[in-house]
């Protein structure tokens, strides 16, 4: 009986160390198994934040970029409006978009000519802050011939008939040759000379002859809402 007591003594004594040894064992994994996971968790986190940042970043960089682009563009374009104005022959290639007015339904009837025309774009300079033009009569030949033509034309021609009249009219070179610079503007339908003086400074190019202050001499003739500025300097 006393063996018998003895050996189950050891048997539950023996049970009772290996409860208390597996206990820290379960306890490290436990810590283990905690810091990893929150360390996977900051690293996710971290992997998330570089992306989102390298985005915002590569994002930035193109608006930045397409901004610069734009800026070159315009000084690029301005560049070479100048340069144009005082190449060497004395014309400016002028924009082919022309002043045009869309037609309406009723078509009101024109009172105005080029007197008008000449007054309204000399008020408009002044107000601009820049010189009145004065009248050349060699700039109101090629005025005159320019009208003329796009009389019989029924429509304007995007300044072809001027970029090549020193080889149709060689009796106009000597025009061109007296001055450094010759450039043409054209407008249709405005239904008065004020409005014709509008459509010219709204668009591209054409603004030069109201703001351009190195323009001196001129002459402009107008018929049936149809225009023709010569300028010079």
């Amino acid at each position: 009986m006393a063996t018998k007591t003895q050996s189950v003594d050891q048997g539950e004594g023996t049970t009772e160390r290996t409860k208390k040894e597996t206990a820290p064992q379960s306890s490290v994994v436990d810590i283990i198994i905690s810091v990893f996971t929150k360390v996977v968790f900051l690293l996710i986190v971290f992997a998330l934040f570089i992306i989102i940042y390298f985005f915002g970043l590569i994002k930035g960089y193109d608006l930045a970029k397409n901004d610069a682009d734009a800026t070159i563009a315009q000084i690029i374009s301005e560049y070479a409006n100048k340069l144009a104005m005082t190449q060497d022959g004395g014309q400016i290639p002028t924009p082919t978009i022309i002043p045009t007015k869309v037609p309406q339904a009723v078509k009101t009837k024109i009172t105005w000519g080029g007197p008008d025309l000449w007054n309204a774009v000399n008020k408009r300079r002044v107000e601009l802050g820049v010189n009145p033009l004065n009248t050349r009569s060699e700039l109101c030949t090629i005025a005159s011939i320019r009208l003329n033509e796009l009389l019989d034309l029924g429509k304007l021609d995007g300044h072809e008939g001027f970029s090549n009249m020193r080889e149709r009219r060689p009796d106009t070179e000597w025009i061109f040759n007296k001055y450094g610079t010759v450039a043409e503007f054209l407008a249709v339908g405005g239904d008065t000379a004020t409005e014709t003086v509008s459509m010219w400074e709204n668009t591209l190019g054409h603004s030069q002859l109201l703001k351009g202050g190195e323009y001196v001499w001129g002459c402009i003739y107008a018929q049936d809402s149809l225009a023709v500025a010569i300028t010079a300097y």
